[in-house]
């Protein structure tokens, strides 16, 4: 457990001590906000978040507020991005916490963390008690990412996003900072998470941090190029398609995209059926029938957010799978739109005024 420490401590640059092992980024969610929430309550009852966070933040801050805590909820507007001034602008004298997603898990969008980090810096000099939380689970492993230039108090991160096991995640908190425990029981990860820790669970994540150190810039360039081929081909190859969130601002190995006309589930059947796995959303949200909250926040129409599918690439996929999905990509959207209505109609119509 202690070299297991070491290596996530070393993947994000932090001392092994910072380090809170977990049963994940949902856990690592709450115990950041809930726990300086109990910790630092009576300096202040306001935190600050984004409207697109990870549900493990969003309802995380909406049970706070129940519970009289004020939060506010930082537009993302089309791009997908916060703003600083947004930030800036929303601090107020009781502010004690803002959590801001690293990178968001549907469009990728990568949040400006370091220039909040140097805001709350800036703040410090005139309010010690304000905390800073990024939800990095997306982040870690896929782009450098180091909390002293990050300029974060709290960082969560998960396992399964790395390749270790589902189940075991961290939580980064820096050194002096108090933590209310949200399990009570014995005095397990410094009085901060009561609980046998997961001991098989924890050697393969501290394995695959290491793993992630060791490829990161090669996942990076490798991830990157196959999405941008994608992305290159399937607009050469099929009509209407819109790209969602910043174009520039964006993790490496994320792509969502719509298609006008049709239904992402149904796009996401098809193509499973052919052995390609892609999703309509966070899968933190399947079995949910209300469109993304994510695509919502940014604004997108409720046929935009329908038509959505997000593509997710790994250091193990290849540049024949990229062929294979674009040789019947193209094909299987042709097919679905012919069965839409809202494409129909719409032939319709331009046959008519041809016509005319």
């Amino acid at each position: 457990m202690d070299q297991a420490r070491r290596q996530i401590a070393s993947l994000i640059g932090a001392e092994p001590n910072e380090i809170t092992l977990l049963s994940g980024g949902t856990e690592a969610d709450n115990l950041a906000i809930r726990g300086i929430a109990s910790s630092y309550g009576d300096k202040g009852h306001h935190i600050i978040t984004s409207q697109f966070e990870h549900p493990a933040v969003l309802n995380t801050c909406a049970a706070l507020e129940k519970q009289g805590w004020r939060v506010t909820y930082l537009p993302v507007y089309e791009n997908g991005l916060v703003r600083i001034e947004d930030v800036r602008a929303a601090v107020a004298d009781d502010t004690v916490l803002i959590t801001i997603m690293h990178a968001n898990n549907e469009v990728g969008t990568q949040q400006p963390i370091a220039e909040i980090g140097e805001l709350i810096k800036e703040i410090r000099t005139r309010r010690k008690h304000i905390y800073f939380h990024t939800d990095a689970v997306q982040t870690v492993g896929k782009v450098p990412v180091n909390v002293k230039s990050l300029g974060v108090d709290l960082l969560s991160l998960s396992g399964h996003k790395i390749h270790a096991p589902k189940g075991i995640g961290a939580l980064y908190i820096r050194k002096s900072i108090r933590i209310g425990s949200q399990l009570t029981g014995g005095h397990h990860e410094r009085d901060r998470r009561a609980g046998t820790e997961n001991v098989p669970a924890i050697v393969a994540l501290g394995r695959a941090a290491e793993l992630a150190k060791l490829h990161l810039e090669s996942q990076y360039e490798h991830t990157k190029a196959l999405r941008d081929y994608l992305e290159q081909e399937v607009v050469r190859r099929i009509a209407d398609v819109r790209f969602n969130g910043d174009r520039e601002h964006r993790l490496p190995n994320i792509s969502n995209m719509s298609f006008r006309y049709i239904e992402g589930e149904s796009l996401l059947i098809a193509l499973d059926l052919k052995g390609v796995a892609i999703s309509t959303g966070s899968a933190c949200s399947s079995g949910s029938t209300e469109p993304s909250p994510v695509l919502s926040a940014m604004g997108m129409t409720k046929e935009q957010i329908r038509g959505s599918v997000r593509f997710s690439l790994s250091r193990y996929n290849t540049r024949e799978e990229i062929d294979y999905v674009l040789n019947i990509l193209p094909e299987t959207v042709e097919r679905l739109r012919r069965i839409s209505p809202l494409y129909r109609q719409e032939i319709l119509e331009m046959d008519a005024c041809q016509a005319e």
